[in-house]
């Protein structure tokens, strides 16, 4: 079960807000996972959740930190912003790395972790950001990215488990 909604996101901006919307969505204990080559706009996504959820800090790629912890200005849950890209033994690595906050408390926000977090929770939010232009190998004379310059990205939603049945995913489409 679950829900499932697919999306065009033209701007960074539009991705930012996209990040605000989702997080009206989210409550404590729930695990995001983020996928998306580099670049593709993951972190800009993590941002506007961060907004969203109100929490402290600025939202940057935790890369270098594996993990970074915003706790909430508003009384909502922490953000948790993960980055399993070297997490090589996925999370059970996560306990050693000592984070000051209860994850069931926490919206947890995973980037790189597909095929490393899932045995977390049943119940998880899929994100995949994919470029729609000059992802892979453009068409033979088309454009790497449009003649406005934009660079959209497609972004398909994807809720499992019974904490996402009838979430309301597809509104986020909208504008």
């Amino acid at each position: 079960m679950g829900s499932h909604a697919t999306l065009t996101v033209p701007t960074p901006e539009r991705m930012g807000r996209l990040g605000r919307e989702l997080a009206a969505l989210l409550r404590p204990g729930d695990l995001v996972l983020l996928s998306g080559e580099l670049g593709a706009g993951k972190t800009t996504l993590t941002r506007g959740l961060g907004e969203g959820l109100g929490v402290r800090g600025a939202v940057t790629s935790p890369t270098f930190v594996i993990a970074r912890v915003h706790p909430s200005l508003v009384g909502g849950p922490a953000l948790v912003h993960v980055d399993a890209y070297r997490l090589g033994g996925g999370l059970d690595e996560m306990e050693d790395l000592d984070l000051d906050v209860s994850l069931p408390d926490s919206v947890v926000v995973v980037e790189w972790g597909e095929g490393k977090v899932e045995q977390l929770s049943e119940d998880r939010l899929e994100v995949r950001i994919e470029r729609t232009l000059g992802g892979a190998v453009p068409a033979a004379g088309a454009p790497a990215e449009a003649e406005d310059g934009s660079d959209p990205r497609r972004v398909v939603l994807t809720g499992l488990g019974a904490r996402w049945d009838g979430a309301a995913l597809a509104a986020l489409a909208g504008g």
